[in-house]
């Protein structure tokens, strides 16, 4: 058998009841509404960041978008109302009258409003047409995609890229944004018209779409936790609820259980035992009757049927002990106690009980009945499941308090784990925390696998005297 003299008082143990707690630790706790509503405000926030950022992102990168196609109706709007209706056939040529025409027109109704450059170019590269006159009549290759417009007449936008040769006097002014489409001289040769805006514009524009966006986003994010909070009271409500039925009818059930267990022993014991009792009796006085008589040879099947009674007698008072034990009331707790050890015994357990006489002086019997409770339990548990092969139990008085150990020697187990996920069909932890914590008792475990298991039980002992 370990020793545990030497181990610090406190070492290693688990409190499954607690004086006041009204619930065993490792077990469910009353819910606190305050600190789910933290939990959901702390992980609605967090989702709040989340999805405003990825939203915000995606609203920011539609919001530029849409800026861009803003430019790009924009231009088609010049070039529809402005440009087209003065072009002449002479531009491409480069007909004076008709390049101050179009000047004139560009300088009055295009430029301004974030448009920096005008350009038109013929098929070939050249520019007919700038505001800046040094790139009147140069020649640049068009690429692909403006030769594609000229082909299949559409708008299309980009941003600039200023490295290219033709974009040399638009250098120093920041981003640009291209915006190009095909336009038509009165005798259908077809020019590409092109604008260079400033890159700010789109950035403001897409800017105020992305703040109407952020706040349609946030505003719905907010307003939806905002909508939970009724639901998640009325959940809560019903849980508390659902959490103190549960708690009544454990109760109850340890109340039923008891008294059904009070019924069953006083029937056994005022009836089948009282009877087999009887039989026994009547069987032992035919057996003498048979052998003073001159059919002797009945009188031995006669003692054993009544070797055999007593026999079931025995073993239904040992179960009687273990269902509810009659000395509990009449004979007091250290009575019981010894009883239930001394039936562990005679099923080949080696139990040593260790006991203080004077102990249970004063206890109340709700106090005695939860002892014994307790010892019946931890001591089934030793010998059913952790295959036991020495139990020490102990019961001693600390001043005005009664405490109770069962030490054994058996497989042990993993508290936390037990507390955490009991295994089904096992409920005696839980049973054992919840009386203990109805009844106002501390109850505590020290155990491992593989080294045993030892309980501590403290109740209020009464006066003690």
């Amino acid at each position: 058998m370990r020793t545990t003299t030497d181990e610090p008082a406190d070492t290693g143990w688990v409190p499954l009841g607690r004086v006041g707690t009204g619930r065993a630790e490792g077990q469910e706790r009353p819910v606190r509404t305050w600190r789910v509503f933290g939990q959901l405000v702390a992980a609605a926030g967090v989702v709040l960041v989340l999805v405003a950022l990825l939203g915000l992102t995606a609203s920011r990168r539609i919001a530029e978008q849409e800026s861009v196609n803003d430019a790009a109706r924009r231009t088609d709007l010049v070039a529809d109302a402005v440009v087209q209706p003065v072009l002449l056939d002479g531009l491409a040529t480069g007909d004076a009258a008709a390049v101050a025409a179009l000047d004139t027109a560009v300088r009055d109704g295009v430029l301004g409003d974030g448009i920096i450059r005008v350009k038109v170019w013929d098929r070939t590269g050249r520019i007919v047409y700038s505001d800046d006159e040094r790139l009147v009549g140069r020649t640049f290759p068009l690429d692909d995609d403006e030769l594609a417009v000229l082909e299949t007449p559409a708008t299309e936008a980009e941003v600039s890229d200023l490295d290219k040769p033709e974009n040399v006097y638009e250098r120093g002014q920041g981003k640009l944004l291209e915006v190009y489409r095909p336009v038509w001289t009165p005798d259908g040769t077809p020019l590409l018209f092109e604008t260079y805006s400033r890159y700010d514009v789109v950035t403001d524009r897409s800017t105020a779409l992305w703040r109407g966006f952020a706040g349609i986003t946030v505003t719905s994010l907010l307003l939806l936790v905002v909508l939970m909070l009724p639901v998640l009271w009325t959940l809560l409500d019903r849980l508390r609820r659902g959490q103190r039925q549960r708690e009544v009818l454990l109760l109850r059930a340890v109340e039923a259980s008891d008294q059904e267990r009070r019924r069953i022993a006083a029937t056994l014991h005022d009836g089948v035992v009282q009877e087999l009792a009887a039989s026994s009796f009547a069987l032992a006085g035919a057996a003498e009757r048979a052998g003073r008589s001159t059919a002797p040879e009945l009188a031995e099947p006669l003692r054993s049927a009544s070797e055999a009674v007593r026999a079931s007698i025995k073993g239904l008072r040992s179960l009687l002990v273990d269902i509810y034990p009659p000395s509990l009331q009449t004979a007091g707790l250290a009575a019981a106690l010894t009883d239930l050890v001394g039936g562990l015994a005679a099923r080949g357990t080696l139990v040593r009980l260790e006991l203080d006489r004077d102990a249970a002086v004063g206890m109340a019997p709700e106090q005695e009945q939860l002892v014994y409770r307790v010892a019946h339990e931890t001591l089934r548990n030793a010998v059913d499941h952790a295959h036991a092969q020495e139990v020490v139990v102990r019961l001693a008085r600390d001043g005005d308090r009664v405490v109770l150990e069962v030490d054994d020697d058996g497989v042990g187990f993993d508290v936390p784990q037990v507390l955490a996920a009991p295994p089904e069909g096992h409920f005696g932890v839980r049973l054992l925390s919840d009386l203990a914590t109805s009844a106002g008792a501390e109850l505590a475990v020290r155990s491992a696998p593989g080294q045993g298991c030892r309980w501590r039980l403290t109740v209020d002992g009464g006066t003690g005297g």
